[in-house]
This record gives structure tokens, sequence and C-alpha cells, in this order.
């Protein structure tokens, strides 16, 4: 079995990305505090934002070739990837169904998951509508 080449490069894009979308996700859960029985405006803001720079890196960095891999590493899985968090959202409907707000919890996931669908589609559809401006410019 061949072993997988390990690029200390993309290790430490993915490292800085990560530490800067790290703070950025504490700087907004120290703006928003968590409250019971309120909607989780620190995690939703994150996961939108994170969402919507998702798109914009992808469209901007996929459409060229070849693929710029550290640009890629640090701003998609790094930067997206430590400020958005599926994980907090999780435990949070968890709490919000545990405590028998169901109807907070469904409206929080649908408004995530349909607004951070929306927001992907924007990103890419602006970077790439900006770009065949520039190119037919």
């Amino acid at each position: 079995m061949a072993r997988a080449r390990v690029d200390g490069r993309e290790l430490a894009a993915i490292f800085a990305g990560g530490f800067i979308g790290a703070i950025a996700r504490v700087a907004l859960a120290d703006a928003w505090p968590a409250r019971a029985a309120h909607w989780p405006w620190a995690t939703f803001v994150a996961n939108i934002a994170g969402a919507l720079a998702l798109g914009c890196f992808a469209a901007a960095l996929h459409d060229r070739t070849p693929v710029p891999s550290y640009r890629l590493r640090f701003l998609g899985t790094g930067f997206c990837g430590a400020l958005t968090t599926f994980s907090t959202m999780q435990l949070e409907l968890l709490r919000m169904l545990d405590a028998g707000d169901d109807a907070l919890a469904a409206s929080y996931a649908l408004a995530s998951i349909v607004a951070g669908l929306a927001v992907v589609a924007l990103g890419t559809a602006v970077v790439r509508r900006v770009r065949a401006r520039a190119v037919t410019a």
C-alpha cells in the first residue's frame, strides 16, 4: 500500500486559516453569548458568513486552472472550516429539543440550512458575474 505524502505547506496553510477562522468564531461567541430558549445568533451568523465566504472562495479558486491548493486550504479548509460550526449547531438544537422548544429548534435548523445554501449560491454567482464582467470589459 502506498503511503500518502504530507505537504507541510498545505498543513501550514490550513493551520493559519484555521487560526484566523477560530479567532473570528470566538469573537462572535463573545459578542453574542448563547442564552437558553433564544436564537443562537453567534453560531447562526458564523455559519452563514462561512457559507457565503466558502461560496465566494470556491468560485474564485475552483474556476482557475490549476487550482491554487495553498489558497484553497487556507481559505476553504482552514478559515471557513474553523469559522463554521456544525457541531455547535447540533448541540444547540439538542438543547432546544430537550427544553421543549421544538418550534425554535425546527426554525433554527431550517433557517440555517436554507440560508446556508442560499448564500453559497449567492457568493458563487456574484464572483462569477464579477469575473465575467471583468473579462468582457
